[in-house]
């Protein structure tokens, strides 16, 4: 059976391209598309960035017994709720698979799968930094929103804050100071079967 790594990280932590450069060391991994009620971004492509859809839709899905774990953000412009749905896309069975996620989704991934089969891998970047990095990524959309950016940076500290990552069993943290380098020792990790060594050190490549 294979393992679920769940890659976790604060907005503005680098999480999309160091996702992106494991899955180029490692194209045996399998993804996951989550589904999402926010609006679409400029270059986002349906299918592949997320399944776009809506409230109404993921209620039926959990009815369904089809929801593996959900969240929902008051924004600025709303609720927008992301949501893991259990429609095939998961075979562990087939092998390993890279997804991101948060820590609440971490602990109810746990839940479903088995304690056993997910683990969790940790970006750290310093706050004033990925503060910098979110303002020069919002710079760049039609529609900058940066008073979302500034609820977001705000509850990420909360959300990951030092007490629910220990209730949570999140120990291993890779400082994405350069991305190359940081997603050189994810694969490392992964491809030596470290997944269930909790104590490697915070940012070990």
């Amino acid at each position: 059976m294979g393992k679920i790594y769940c890659l976790m990280g604060k907005s503005a932590s680098g999480k999309d391209t160091v996702y992106r450069k494991v899955l180029e060391l490692l194209p045996e991994l399998g993804t996951y598309v989550m589904y999402t009620t926010r609006p679409m971004r400029e270059g986002e492509i349906p299918g592949k960035t997320y399944h776009y859809t809506n409230a109404g839709a993921l209620e039926a899905l959990s009815h369904e017994g089809k929801v593996i774990e959900s969240r929902t953000y008051d924004t600025i412009y709303g609720p927008w709720t992301y949501a893991t749905v259990d429609d095939g896309q998961i075979d562990l069975a087939a092998g390993d698979y890279l997804i991101p996620g948060t820590p609440e989704s971490f602990v109810r991934l746990k839940a479903y799968f088995g304690a056993n089969r997910v683990v969790p891998i940790l970006l750290e970047v310093e706050d004033g930094e990925r503060l910098i990095r979110a303002i020069r990524r919002e710079q760049k959309e039609a529609k900058p929103k940066y008073e979302e950016l500034c609820r977001r940076f705000l509850a990420d500290a909360a959300d990951f804050s030092e007490e629910k990552l220990q209730e949570a069993g999140i120990s291993r943290r890779f400082a994405n100071e350069d991305p190359d380098r940081c997603a050189d020792a994810i694969a490392k990790m992964i491809r030596t079967g470290n997944g269930e060594d909790p104590k490697l050190e915070k940012g070990s490549f």
